[in-house]
């Protein structure tokens, strides 16, 4: 039995929760399918000690705020409550346990198969899936022994899986800086290999969160066609400053970029190098599409071609990315408003 609906949204993360609110009074059905046993479930799966760097009056999707003082900052745990709430009050309908494996398209439905053999048909496909998919780790790290522990920053949990000694961070976004700001306090060597020199901002500047500032001054408005979206893309800053007296104290110690690793040490571009007991991979992520069976929807570097998630593939549509229309396109505060965009995009049955 193929399963029918007007409109199918891949992930019930942040994203396809915001899409859900704004189809909930819709006459056309939909269905939201995640391959998660619990809505939130990947802020829970997350290090025990993430904070959001968005106060909850900026952490909020449409239609429901998140609980407790708004000018506090909430931590990864309460979001992913507050998502299984949002998706309860809402009455949304949401299939866990449930991986997509195919999706191809036939007569202008699009046919998707999941992992127990279901299958459904869908006028419209929304991929939210967001933009934190298959980690990304070098190739060399395959030729490092065993005996140096390993692990991604989206498999990191807290300083107890690590084993005793020196540990590199490689990558310096917000996920690096913050485990490298949680590692001092554990008396290890700490030290981040970053490809070039970190901007920082503070939380907040008298007494206001920067997201409040930002507000203010339009920056959240700006888009990604504008210079300074543009520039603001390419070089996004650390929200926080925690780590920068560390780094003044010498507690953690900056390398430049991570170059490979050779007759048992890691080295660096300039020439430098060092025998860490523990690597973090803080590297990112890259896109992973392989179940979208679509031709001509991605570019060279298997990322969406889109203009505000409206694809050239007529029902097919991605939300939560980063930077799909603003900065915060990917954040809490953000995919509201683009989901309320696609809304009006969308194919009737």
């Amino acid at each position: 039995m193929v399963n029918r609906f007007n409109t199918i949204i891949v992930g019930a993360g942040q994203a396809g929760l915001a899409m859900g609110y704004y189809l909930r009074n819709s006459s056309n059905s939909f269905i939201l399918l995640d391959n998660h046993a619990r809505v939130g479930d990947s802020w829970r799966f997350r290090y025990d000690s993430l904070k959001l760097f968005t106060p909850r009056s900026f952490s909020a999707l449409p239609g429901m705020e998140l609980p407790g003082n708004q000018e506090g900052y909430p931590t990864k745990d309460e979001v992913a409550d507050y998502l299984e709430k949002y998706a309860q009050q809402f009455k949304l309908p949401v299939k866990l346990n449930t991986k997509i494996t195919k999706v191809t398209k036939h007569d202008g439905d699009y046919h998707i198969v999941t992992n127990s053999g279901e299958e459904f048909l869908s006028k419209n496909l929304i991929v939210a899936t967001g933009p934190f998919q298959k980690p990304f780790i070098p190739s060399f790290s395959e030729e490092i022994p065993n005996e140096i522990f390993q692990v991604h920053s989206a498999s990191y949990e807290n300083p107890s899986q690590l084993k005793e000694g020196a540990v590199l961070i490689v990558g310096g976004g917000n996920s690096g800086m913050q485990i490298a700001t949680e590692l001092t306090s554990t008396k290890r060597d700490v030290n981040i290999s970053l490809g070039k020199k970190p901007k920082f901002l503070p939380y907040e500047v008298l007494n206001k969160s920067i997201f409040w500032w930002f507000n203010v001054l339009g920056i959240s408005k700006l888009t990604v066609h504008s210079k300074l979206g543009q520039i603001l893309k390419k070089n996004d800053p650390i929200i926080g400053k925690e780590v920068k007296p560390l780094i003044k104290e010498g507690k953690v110690k900056i390398y430049p970029r991570t170059a490979g690793y050779r007759d048992g040490k890691i080295h660096f571009d300039n020439g430098k190098d060092m025998q860490p007991q523990n690597i973090i991979w803080a590297t990112g992520f890259v896109p992973d599409y392989d179940w979208l069976d679509i031709s001509n929807i991605f570019d060279k570097k298997g990322l969406p071609i889109h203009e505000r998630g409206v694809t050239k593939e007529p029902g097919l549509f991605f939300l939560g990315l980063s930077w799909q229309y603003r900065r915060g396109s990917a954040l809490l505060l953000g995919v509201g408003e683009d989901a309320k965009y696609l809304v009006g995009n969308l194919k009737s049955s």
